[in-house]
């Protein structure tokens, strides 16, 4: 999942950036409600996480100027704000949910997550596929030859973005600044560890491998020689 938060309290955000990519998932982060509208109209998020009051654009403002522009990406209002009223005015300024502060981040993770499943079965797509491999994004398992494999997050997410650019060669930028949130190249071997790992999930033991290393320039997923 490609999150954007919105959170102008810096202990906050760092919190949230960081649970959420212990979850295996990709965060964009930013401070302030202009910044924040601006990049979730010129990029494509599974969802944002949005606090209420923010410098520069409200939450709220943002958040009906994303639903006059047609952008129908799930919302999670985060606020302090508490009171019934409070509720109620940001759900019918087009948030999805709203979350009071304190909050849990185990729940944060769950409102978010039932928020995707929602906008799955509202058209999106549920499950990917090549040659024997089976991929169920709402239930987040995967199968080969029928056999359950089971993968940390971020391999979750690493083999998602493989399946689908199927047979497309992805660069160690691409995957960089897709799976992992980098605008940088970190100068470790974070990619490589990774591919080798879920390259031992789910090739090995299989006759037909799916993940082919482009020397020089990264990798093809797919399922011919």
């Amino acid at each position: 999942m490609h999150v954007l938060v919105v959170e102008d309290d810096i202990e906050t955000a760092r919190y949230l950036q960081k649970g959420l990519s212990e979850s295996g998932h990709v965060v964009e982060l930013v401070h302030d409600g202009a910044d924040g509208l601006s990049l979730a109209l010129d990029h494509r998020f599974d969802a944002l996480v949005v606090d209420r009051m923010l410098p520069g654009l409200d939450g709220l403002a943002l958040i009906e100027t994303l639903r006059r522009k047609g952008r129908r990406t799930p919302v999670l209002i985060l606020s302090a704000l508490a009171q019934v009223d409070d509720r109620v005015e940001g759900l019918r300024a087009g948030g999805d949910d709203y979350l009071t502060k304190p909050f849990a981040f185990s729940e944060l993770l769950a409102r978010l997550e039932a928020l995707l499943r929602r906008a799955d079965s509202a058209g999106g797509e549920t499950r990917l596929g090549l040659a024997d491999l089976e991929v169920d994004l709402l239930a987040r398992t995967v199968r080969r030859a029928g056999r359950e494999i089971v993968l940390q997050p971020r391999e979750f997410t690493l083999l998602t973005y493989f399946m689908r650019h199927a047979g497309q060669v992805v660069t160690r930028t691409m995957l960089l600044e897709h799976v992992w949130g980098y605008h940088f190249d970190p100068q470790t071997n974070v990619i490589d560890v990774h591919v080798s790992r879920l390259r031992g999930k789910i090739d090995k033991g299989f006759d037909t491998p799916l993940i082919h290393t482009v020397r020089g320039v990264g990798y093809c997923f797919r399922a011919d020689g």
